[in-house]
């Protein structure tokens, strides 16, 4: 089959003008999302070999020093990691468990149930240093509100924010607070979504309500929580404003994470860049590898049907 000069120029000028039409709507978005994604990304990179302070100087090439005094001679960043794991799995587990049974309960037919989702969702929508204002009041253990209910009990009010072993289990408590109505949102959605014919089979065959819950709400929910899963993961190590408000890392490093660590090295301790840029690349590796793992991994066992 031959193809004519009539037919072949028809069919350039077509893709001609669907490559403009692609260029023209999608061209912008691609643009912004090199200047303000990859071009970041490869600048910290960079940064992230140079001992950088734009105040003093333009900065002069280090080759791995910077990568040697974090990762090796940085003596708390063995604390630093221990934390992170630790308020990243806690509130992760938290946000999904809690998020759950919140919305198991709200998907019922209850009086109010409409306003209490609103009153529950609204923390979500707050900014995170607002809502750490709010709870450095309820924590205050002189006249804080959990001062006041827990002497109401007898019992003496712990130092939350002043006390290492308290200080991450208040921040936990801020996060997840701050956070559970949109899980518990998201949840409430997915359990929408499952066809009611699927509890009516199962109670048909004479499952129970435990039954039907691990056979029918778990497995429709898989999506949602895979996508709840990854979210969370992300936006945890992510979280700066209510540490910075709150704790600033302390007492003793107790509260200190990554993303507080990489705002100590570029700006309040050395106000070395090039060390910050160490610390924002390894939790940029942490991350990826992390979702890899949960796409690779959890994914498998996702239900799409």
């Amino acid at each position: 089959m031959f193809v004519t000069a009539a037919s072949f120029k028809k069919t350039f000028r077509r893709d001609w003008r669907d490559w403009i039409t692609f260029v023209l709507f999608a061209g912008p978005n691609l643009l912004l999302f090199v200047i303000f994604t990859y071009y970041p990304l490869i600048r910290n990179f960079l940064l992230s070999f140079q001992e950088y302070n734009p105040i003093i100087d333009k900065g002069e090439w280090v080759g791995f020093n910077n990568y040697v005094d974090i990762l090796i001679q940085d003596t708390q960043m063995t604390r630093i990691m221990q934390n992170t794991l630790v308020f990243t799995v806690s509130v992760v587990a938290l946000i999904l468990v809690l998020g759950l049974l919140t919305a198991l309960l709200l998907n019922q037919k209850l009086r109010f149930r409409n306003g209490v989702r609103s009153m529950l969702f609204s923390p979500a929508v707050l900014a995170g240093s607002a809502v750490a204002v709010i709870w450095l009041y309820i924590f205050d253990y002189r006249f804080g509100l959990f001062f006041q209910v827990l002497k109401y009990f007898g019992i003496n009010s712990p130092k939350w924010l002043l006390d290492p072993q308290w200080a991450m289990i208040s921040l936990i408590i801020v996060y997840v607070w701050k956070n559970l109505g949109y899980a518990t949102v998201i949840y409430i959605a997915g359990l929408q979504a499952i066809p009611a014919d699927l509890y009516e089979a199962a109670r048909v065959d004479g499952a129970g309500a435990w039954q039907r819950f691990r056979n029918v709400t778990l497995p429709g929910l898989s999506p949602v929580t895979f996508f709840l899963g990854v979210t969370s993961v992300l936006n945890s190590f992510q979280s700066f404003e209510i540490i910075n408000v709150l704790t600033r890392g302390g007492p003793v490093n107790a509260t200190n994470v990554l993303v507080y660590r990489l705002y100590e090295q570029g700006f309040t301790e050395i106000q070395n860049y090039g060390r910050a840029s160490v610390v924002a690349t390894l939790l940029f590796v942490i991350m990826f590898i992390l979702t890899l793992i949960q796409l690779r991994a959890i994914e498998r066992r996702v239900s799409y049907a």
